[in-house]
């Protein structure tokens, strides 16, 4: 099969000297395993910021009772265009998780190093987190006024703690009038919906998902799940709901944890991404299949990175053998020349 050349970047445009050492040292091993943290936490950042800070626009609004300010389409949309952001701009690296139960579903499968998943997690938490703390200082004026205006109508202790409250934009609660079951089938129902939509996208053979869409398909997934469920109780991503809870207690203390909904809304969607796995790979994959040109030239531009790193840490093995060699054979040299001496 013919395949376009690989032409890299500094052919294009030459780097400042400072840039291409320090490109130098970030691609060794070990320092790229800290680039790949750096990539997920701002990749879960990119992803949970918009949607935070458009949930924040719509719960304030329905508390000041502004029409028109805010909507679950907009929220909705605001997660979409985070994660084809999170995809396209921090996905270099390492293919971009963002997600901690893809992060252990390809542990557990063994598509990805087990010792890096904890790694991982933390960043994508931290990620999420981060952007919480972000959109809560950005906003806080409003929060406090609206948080006045609660307590003025005495509703401060009904709603605060409630998807409607403030502390519902940074963390997901049970919704008034729901039951822990049903808001568990409403989690995985719609986790598995966008694990199928993942494994779909990773599915080399896949013909109507290019790599070029695959950050769209996902960000869209997410977006209908929203538009369509999130009033009966949804998190879809670990990371988003974990990090915006630490953010909430950071805030407002033990009261904010969520009780146990928490534990539904953290954990089911990893459960249901692995059910989603099993359900694409017994019913949709098919060794035959032929693979598309686009995943072909992908597969081959995505992994000469990984190639380099690996010739890479190859190359500095052998010098170190080569020099510990070389250190052998002058230590024996020089306590040969001493016997000789002493001869």
């Amino acid at each position: 099969m013919s395949s376009t050349p690989l032409i890299y970047r500094s052919q294009f445009a030459e780097r400042p000297r400072i840039a291409r050492i320090w490109e130098k040292y970030r691609n060794r091993p070990g320092i790229q395993y800290v680039m790949e943290l750096v990539a997920e936490a701002t990749g879960v950042f990119l992803y949970a910021y918009p949607g935070i800070g458009a949930g924040a626009m719509f719960v304030l609004g329905n508390i000041f009772k502004e029409s028109g300010v805010g909507s679950v389409f907009q929220t909705g949309f605001a997660y979409a265009v985070g994660i084809v952001l999170a995809l396209g701009i921090c996905g270099a690296p390492n293919g971009g998780h963002f997600h901690p139960g893809l992060t252990i579903c390809l542990s557990l499968l063994n598509r990805f190093p087990a010792w890096k998943a904890p790694g991982y997690i933390i960043a994508q938490i931290f990620g999420a987190y981060f952007a919480a703390v972000l959109v809560y200082y950005q906003w806080k004026p409003l929060i406090v006024a609206a948080e006045a205006a609660l307590k003025e109508a005495n509703l401060y202790s009904q709603v605060q703690f409630t998807p409607s409250g403030p502390a519902g934009i940074f963390a997901l609660y049970l919704p008034p009038g729901q039951t822990h079951g049903f808001v568990f089938l409403n989690e995985f129902i719609n986790s598995a919906f966008v694990g199928l939509a993942i494994w779909a996208c990773l599915d080399p053979s896949s013909v109507y998902f290019p790599p070029a869409l695959v950050p769209f398909i996902i960000g869209l997934a997410y977006a209908v799940c929203i538009w369509g469920f999130a009033g009966a109780g949804l998190a879809l991503n670990s990371a988003r709901d974990i990090g915006g809870r630490l953010m909430a207690m950071s805030i407002w203390g033990r009261e904010a944890a969520g009780g146990s909904y928490a534990a539904i809304a953290a954990l089911t969607n990893i459960v249901a991404t692995l059910f989603a796995f099993f359900v694409y790979e017994i019913f949709f994959v098919d060794s035959d299949r032929v693979v598309p040109k686009e995943r072909v030239e992908y597969t081959r531009i995505a992994t000469n990175h990984k190639r380099l790193g690996l010739e890479y840490a190859k190359h500095m093995k052998n010098t170190n053998e080569e020099n510990s060699q070389a250190e052998d054979e002058s230590e024996k040299g020089h306590v040969g020349e001493l016997e000789h001496s002493r001869a």
